[in-house]
């Protein structure tokens, strides 16, 4: 079995539990993912296949993609991905991965990649406290002092100042998986997940 899947992130609502108790969840579009292609051992020195979410007209598609796509005998995905497997020659060309193979799942593991923020100071991206807004301080939102005097007469490495925020690859372990749908390849996850709305996420058992 394929333990992960692609999915485009639909947005946020809430349900309620068994107990009549509200949930949070994220509504994912989840599959079908079709695999595009199979690793094993013998021809790669690894186990793993690639799967693919996601139409895309075959205008768009360049030369080589298109060769890859036509070597499967697959239609054409705009998302690819690789996931490791036990066992390659368990798998073919053509093998389908969809929301019914979470059924029996309890929680998952969401990656995807955060919004991006821009360019932001040291208090919006680090949590910086500010400076005293009276008795004629000029020091609010500056990040104030960064370094040494002569010694070592330069800014250490790692040291946390302003900069880009956001857009990067973010992983969200143990979501509760409440709920399944095969019939419209829907499942909802408790809890918030990376991105924005049509983001795409890869969704792994935890």
């Amino acid at each position: 079995m394929v333990s992960t899947i692609l999915g485009r992130k639909l947005g946020m609502t809430q349900v309620f539990d068994e107990n009549d108790n509200v949930v949070p969840v994220t509504v994912i579009q989840a599959g079908p993912c079709v695999i595009s292609q199979v690793k094993t051992k013998a021809t790669d020195g690894y186990d793993a296949v690639q799967i693919g979410f996601g139409d895309i007209k075959s205008k768009h598609v360049n030369k080589p993609m298109a060769g890859h796509f036509a070597k499967a005998s697959v239609e054409p995905m705009r998302t690819l991905r690789e996931v490791r497997v036990e066992d390659g020659s368990q798998f073919n060309t053509g093998d389908v991965v969809s929301v019914a193979d979470f059924a029996e799942v309890a929680s998952v593991d969401v990656t995807g990649t955060s919004k991006g923020k821009g360019f932001q100071g040291t208090i919006k991206r680090w949590n910086f406290h500010r400076g005293p807004m009276t008795h004629g301080s000029r020091n609010q939102r500056k990040p104030g002092s960064i370094g040494q005097c002569a010694y070592p007469a330069r800014v250490r490495k790692g040291l946390h100042m302003a900069g880009h925020m956001g857009d990067e690859r973010v992983t969200v372990k143990n979501l509760k998986l409440v709920q399944v749908d095969a019939e419209q390849n829907i499942m909802l996850v408790k809890g918030a997940v990376p991105g924005g709305k049509n983001a795409i996420v890869s969704i792994r058992m935890a």
